[in-house]
């Protein structure tokens, strides 16, 4: 049976990733905390002001900008170092 042929030059080897993980900026975690409390404290004053306020006029939508504002403060928890 006949030979492969060698290779004239070596295989190609990736370089090795770094591995040191990136800290967050200084304010990521201020944010988040942040956010995840207005956010609470806005569903909170619609339940008290029964969907009258803190913006007059949206009805229900108040809610939904509460929970907004919450959920963008748990999607930055899943990116915090």
């Amino acid at each position: 049976m006949p030979e492969s042929r060698s290779r004239k030059k070596p295989a190609y080897t990736p370089p090795p990733a770094s591995s040191a993980v990136k800290p967050n900026p200084r304010w990521w975690a201020p944010t988040m905390v942040t956010l995840l409390i207005v956010g609470l404290v806005y569903v909170v004053v619609t339940y008290l002001m029964e969907s009258a306020g803190p913006i007059p006029g949206i009805g229900a939508w108040n809610l939904g900008i509460g929970f907004a504002i919450m959920m963008i403060g748990f999607v930055m928890t899943m990116r915090w170092r």
